[in-house]
């Protein structure tokens, strides 16, 4: 009589961490986190930050300097940062520990580099020379928006997401196994005979130089 107990159980391709409800929580924070800390950097890089007017031909000129204007720092590091969420999912170990901290420092950067443009006036003072055609011209009345700290303020979110990320990474699922390489050979699909029948047969009798209408 076969000992039934011999018998290996299947593995689940979820591990005990995967069903744990608190893993799934910070997973759905750090997703929420980091996918609308992106989204509010992008958009607040977008929209004025600075404006003034420039003296032009015994006038002024007013003139508005927009995030990317002032720092493209911001933008770039929020696409990283998404790519960086996303790969979070893609690796393991010490790749997950890598992507996580790289998520973290985008945000960190982000913010900062917000927060630094805040009070910047070297991109109205380009537009102010170039528009008055003078080297020396700097901009009047300078002002300056909310928008870089609602800019730092999405940086802010990107950071929790990475340090959620340091924090329970380790918990989340991964890729399933069954899309990575473990060295096991696949099995071949066996082969099956060319219908003869098929045009792109026949084609190929006649380049042979063989009659297809021929019986065998």
């Amino acid at each position: 009589m076969e000992d039934v107990s011999a018998v290996p159980q299947p593995r689940s391709e979820a591990g005990p961490a995967a069903a744990s409800p608190g893993s799934r929580r910070s997973l759905a924070t750090a997703l929420l986190l980091g996918a609308v800390g992106a989204a509010v950097v992008l958009l607040s890089s977008g929209q004025t930050w600075a404006r003034g007017n420039a003296p032009v031909g015994g006038g002024v000129l007013p003139l508005t300097a927009d995030g990317g204007d002032v720092t493209g720092v911001p933008t770039a590091l929020a696409i990283v940062g998404l790519a960086a969420l996303v790969a979070v999912f893609a690796v393991r170990s010490a790749g997950r520990v890598f992507v996580s901290a790289l998520l973290a420092l985008c945000g960190a950067g982000a913010g900062v580099a917000a927060v630094a443009g805040a009070g910047d006036s070297a991109a109205l003072n380009d537009k102010a020379a170039t528009s008055a055609g003078n080297t020396a011209t700097t901009i009047e009345a300078l002002s300056h928006t909310a928008w870089p700290y609602v800019a730092a303020f999405g940086g802010l979110l990107i950071l929790f997401a990475g340090l959620l990320a340091l924090r329970y990474g380790k918990q989340w699922p991964a890729m399933s196994s069954r899309y990575e390489r473990d060295g096991t050979p696949r099995p071949r699909r066996p082969r099956t005979a060319p219908d003869p029948e098929r045009p792109e047969e026949i084609w190929k009798a006649l380049d042979r130089g063989e009659d297809p209408t021929r019986e065998a």
